[in-house]
């Protein structure tokens, strides 16, 4: 039976949590938001007024957005009437496991327990839990920001249930993202190891004095990135590959590619020196901007970027 999700907590008012809240509330879900920072009240608003114009340009009715919001005193406060909890406090395994030890307690019995851990899969910090307990947490892993990027990794403990899966796979459909099943846990799930090996390399290429970071970041936004707005790496190689598809790029391009390997992708060292080094050229090429002016040029181009793959998903259809 499918369940219905009328209320859902969000733990942990940092970027991910604050986006979490805009979200959930303009799909007409009412949010109770606990964060002991002091500024709460401040920094929930203020993210609803920012973050209300991105909805409006998904088509999502943003009046009365803030009415559906609500500060909680605490945890407790937060998570008493819940169908669905977002955790998303520091990425410390023995933080989580006290958090969600008190979150099993406080939570009504039928509430979905869910993580935005970026990296650390929900067995590292269920062990202490009872098993009716810990078949109800697992990872829903979103990419910065939510309310704007689609894709959620829903990744189940061992011993989450079956049903707690189909439950969350329901719940983020239901306010906008893409959720993807991931059925093995590993360290940093399937994008973030992803991202993290590409990022080795840039740091390894930067490092080396092969290329700026302003002109690597040119070389993924005019190439990869635009790339992979539209097709994944394996869709992208079988494409490349022309009428003959994957198989003809393995058999034709494959032996080059694999040359890389014997030369040696990066292992950026990142001695003290050296990553004070990187992290000044970074500066240097975006240090002039302010980070609401970077982050406002972001939000702006992913929504160009959704929008016009809206208007392609309809043209097709």
């Amino acid at each position: 039976m499918t369940r219905s999700f009328r209320t859902a907590a969000v733990v942990g008012a940092g970027t991910i949590g604050l986006s979490w809240t805009a979200l959930f509330a303009a799909h007409g879900l009412t949010v109770r938001v606990s964060d002991p920072r002091g500024d709460l009240a401040e920094a929930v608003a203020e993210a609803l007024e920012q973050y209300a114009p991105h909805l409006a340009a998904r088509g999502l009715d943003v009046t009365g957005l803030a009415d559906r919001v609500h500060i909680a005193a605490d945890v407790t406060d937060a998570v008493r009437d819940a169908d669905v909890v977002q955790e998303n406090g520091p990425e410390r395994a023995d933080f989580k496991k006290d958090l969600f030890a008190a979150l099993a307690r406080e939570a009504p019995a039928h509430a979905l327990l869910l993580s935005s851990s970026s990296a650390i899969p929900a067995t590292a910090f269920t062990g202490g839990l009872a098993d009716e307990d810990a078949a109800r947490v697992l990872i829903g892993h979103p990419f910065n920001p939510p309310h704007l990027l689609p894709l959620v990794e829903v990744v189940p403990g061992e011993r989450t249930a079956e049903d707690a899966v189909q439950a969350a796979v329901d719940f983020y459909t239901s306010v906008g993202p893409t959720p993807v099943v991931e059925r093995k846990e590993i360290p940093g799930f399937v994008g973030n190891r992803l991202q993290n090996a590409l990022s080795r390399e840039a740091v390894h290429l930067v490092e080396q004095g092969v290329v700026s970071p302003e002109d690597l970041d040119k070389v993924v936004t005019h190439s990869l990135g635009l790339r992979w707005a539209t097709v994944g790496p394996f869709l992208g190689a079988h494409l490349g590959g022309g009428p003959g598809g994957y198989r003809h790029l393995v058999e034709h391009i494959g032996p080059s590619m694999r040359q890389l390997t014997g030369a040696g992708l990066g292992t950026p060292s990142l001695n003290e020196d050296r990553q004070e080094r990187l992290v000044e050229a970074v500066e240097k090429a975006y240090g002039s901007s302010t980070y609401p002016e970077l982050t406002g040029a972001r939000d702006r181009r992913q929504l160009a970027v959704l929008a016009a793959l809206d208007s392609a998903d309809k043209e097709e259809n």
